[in-house]
């Protein structure tokens, strides 16, 4: 037979010394030939019997770093999960993968609860999802000390920390497992924890010694924007008509908006749903079942659709309102992207905004009231910001970004700045001689030579920096600290009455001659609504479309979302590759052994139909040898692979590639000749004002420090 994928044994890991490699498990089951960055430590921590805190972006592959484990130990692992949905979806993907995993919760009948417990008992099950309620119960706690565990997995775990954005009071009961079962190593993931949630995690699990991951929070795939929260709607339309075909989420803060804003888009002849919690529990999956299966392309939501999302081809995601902190606009973002292609995230910003969650928070009076205002105050420094916007949500999460990213507003469009070091440094010493102890106003009292009841009371009108800002206006220092803060140099203790502490750059600031730009608040541009990029993602060739077809029925018999077969990353390395034999299809990313067997026989029907397509008509499905040269540039090709590929001249692809741009194909030819080369040569075309075919004068005045090619692309792009 063609498709012999293994079968899935507890005893896998007794095999060969191979089967202990973390590395054979990922291909044999996920398809991949390499970990994420991170993965393979976590993985051998947990292996090794280690208590292990593990904190990675959404879409880097946390569950990897506990169901491989799950795999390798003997016994059965336990994965507490918030939500049935995140269950679901989990436990569907493993078993297409061929891993034997399981939920138990309300949504079952006794029966097949029962079924479940039997089927783990008899040691048939590697991985037991379940809910903190539900774990808890005494009936389920019995039950559990009848099996032989491996492993608890704490998904979420952000979760159990009043210090968190989403603090669930279930979930600080899970230190009953620590004290009930020693012996079993737990593992808890997250994908976003400032430093304060992290420190209390290990803590409140009872974790001894464990070892900590914190891998990196940036994802560069993700563009990041604010846009002024005006006519909103007018935004928003023009945004998705950029962007057609794609799918999204909208987030708001109200239920009323969500429908709202549904109902408008729906007029405008947009796919476009709503969800939130005060619809019936069969109302949110249906449209939630939908958006997963691409039935709807656009989701206006409020937080309510949140953890149990792992569509991976969101393709953007907008905030109508602003998040109430960094963390939920982190994990809500991160929901673009998952499949590592390029989204667009898009945050409006109003001080309503602001003021309504201050309202609502003054109103709760929730016990951590302090913190959610100071968190608040955090989101809204974010949306004000004039630097690099990537820099400033990874300094939140105490990580440098040492370069601005180039894909976020500010950076496309900066802002004037001037050299604030010497600012930096006076707000640095204030803030050491005052043993970091004092909160922002009262340091900037401190700096501008204030002689306040606090400043008096406490001695601060001693100390050497007092009055060494007294140049600057109050509200000048507020938006400098800021700003500090925002970079890094500065951090706030929420714990400690939000005194002012030196970041992760103070000591570069003050001792290396580190240099800090800032902006003067009157030089702040306001942002504005870009272009959409277009690339290869937005314009899929043929052989995409009919796997995409294919993948879509599948997923129908399935009963499963499109993603769960293959995502749109693996269904473009099959277009790309055009494999015709199993080995061939085992070489395509994400295709594991499970689903070869499964449905490698369906694609690869259709990939060799394709391929004979083609072979009559000669190499070209439309009869245009611009058109191949299309499809090999939106693939990602370069110029000499494409021209290596067809066995013709770079002049010749060159020409193609400048005729279907004339003929209204919208291609990023720009981007392949910078802005500083493109001066340099257009001055040197005008000077000797020659054509295609006599640009020898240009590369040879030029010493050959420019190539024909880009003399030649920058020539034709002038004739644009």
């Amino acid at each position: 037979m063609l498709f012999n994928a293994p079968s899935v044994s507890e005893n896998d890991s007794d095999n060969s010394q191979v089967e202990r490699d973390p590395g054979a498990y990922l291909k044999r089951y996920y398809g991949y030939d390499q970990f994420r960055p991170m993965q393979e430590a976590i993985i051998r921590s947990v292996l090794a019997g280690r208590d292990t805190l593990a904190l990675m972006p959404t879409g880097g592959g946390k569950s990897v770093c506990f169901q491989i484990p799950a795999l390798m130990l003997p016994g059965i692992t336990v994965v507490v999960s918030p939500l049935i949905a995140l269950m679901k979806d989990q436990v569907d993907a493993l078993q297409l993968n061929g891993v034997p995993a399981v939920f138990l919760n309300s949504t079952q009948s006794s029966r097949e609860q029962r079924q479940i417990e039997d089927d783990c008992m008899a040691g048939k099950i590697k991985l037991l999802y379940s809910s903190p309620e539900k774990l808890l119960s005494e009936s389920f706690f019995n039950f559990l000390k009848q099996l032989n565990l491996s492993l608890f997995a704490i998904d979420e775990a952000h979760c159990i920390s009043s210090w968190g954005h989403d603090f669930r009071p279930e979930y600080t009961q899970l230190h009953v497992l620590r004290e009930q079962f020693p012996a079993v190593p737990m593992v808890a993931l997250t994908a976003t924890a400032d430093k304060l949630t992290r420190q209390d995690i290990g803590g409140r699990l009872g974790m001894v010694d464990p070892q900590v991951f914190l891998a990196s929070f940036n994802r560069p795939n993700l563009s990041l924007q604010v846009l002024p929260g005006t006519n909103r709607l007018q935004q928003i339309v023009r945004l998705l008509q950029m962007k057609p075909d794609s799918s999204g989420i909208i987030y708001c803060l109200s239920r009323k908006s969500t429908e709202s804003l549904a109902a408008k888009l729906q007029e405008k002849g947009f796919m476009a749903g709503f969800y939130h919690a005060g619809m019936s529990t069969q109302e949110r999956g249906m449209v939630q079942e939908m958006f997963l299966k691409d039935d709807i392309r656009i989701m206006c939501a409020t937080i309510a659709f949140g953890m149990g999302i792992d569509k991976s081809n969101v393709r953007w995601v907008i905030h109508y309102n602003m998040p109430k902190n960094m963390e939920s606009f982190y994990q809500e973002i991160g929901r673009a992207g998952r499949d590592g292609g390029p989204a667009d995230t898009v945050l409006f910003y109003s001080f309503a905004d602001v003021a309504t969650y201050k309202d609502m928070l003054n109103e709760a009076k929730p016990a951590n009231l302090g913190v959610q205002l100071a968190k608040l105050e955090r989101i809204q420094q974010y949306a004000d910001a004039n630097t690099c916007r990537r820099r400033i949500l990874l300094s939140y999460f105490s990580e440098e970004l040492t370069e601005p990213c180039g894909n976020c507003d500010v950076c496309r469009n900066p802002r004037v700045t001037f050299d604030g070091t010497v600012l930096a440094q006076k707000a640095l010493s204030a803030i050491i001689r005052v043993q970091e102890r004092v909160p922002m106003n009262l340091l900037i009292d401190i700096l501008r030579g204030s002689r306040s009841q606090m400043v008096l009371q406490y001695g601060y009108d001693k100390v050497k920096t007092y009055g060494a800002g007294k140049d600057l206006k109050f509200e000048d220092w507020r938006n400098y600290l800021h700003q500090l803060i925002n970079i890094g140099v500065i951090e706030i203790a929420y714990d400690q009455h939000y005194a002012l502490k030196k970041g992760i750059l103070g000591d570069a600031v003050l001792r290396e001659g580190r240099t800090i730009d800032l902006v003067r608040p009157e030089d702040v541009t306001k942002p504005v609504v870009e272009k959409a990029k277009t690339r290869s993602s937005q314009s899929k060739d043929d052989l995409y479309n009919r796997l995409d077809v294919l993948r879509k029925e599948i997923a129908g018999e399935q009963n499963v979302p499109p993603y769960v077969i293959f995502t749109d990353t693996t269904l473009e390395d099959m277009a790309r590759q055009r494999p015709t034999t199993p080995d061939g299809l085992r070489n395509v990313s994400g295709v594991g052994e499970r689903k070869l067997q499964l449905f490698g026989r369906r694609f690869l029907d259709v990939i060799v139909d394709y391929v004979r397509g083609q072979a009559k008509d000669g190499g070209s499905k439309r009869g245009s040898t611009q058109v191949i040269t299309l499809e090999l540039f939106e693939r990602g090709m370069t110029i000499e692979e494409i021209a290596a590929e067809r066995q013709l001249t770079n002049f010749t692809i060159i020409g193609h590639l400048l005729s279907l741009k004339k003929s209204g194909y919208d291609l990023p030819l720009e981007d392949l000749v910078s802005p500083q080369e493109r001066v340099e040569i257009e001055q040197a075309i005008r000077q000797f004002g020659v054509d295609n075919n006599t640009v020898k004068p240009i590369f040879e005045y030029f010493n050959g420090r420019h190539s024909y090619d880009k003399i030649r692309l920058t020539l034709g792009l002038m004739d644009d």
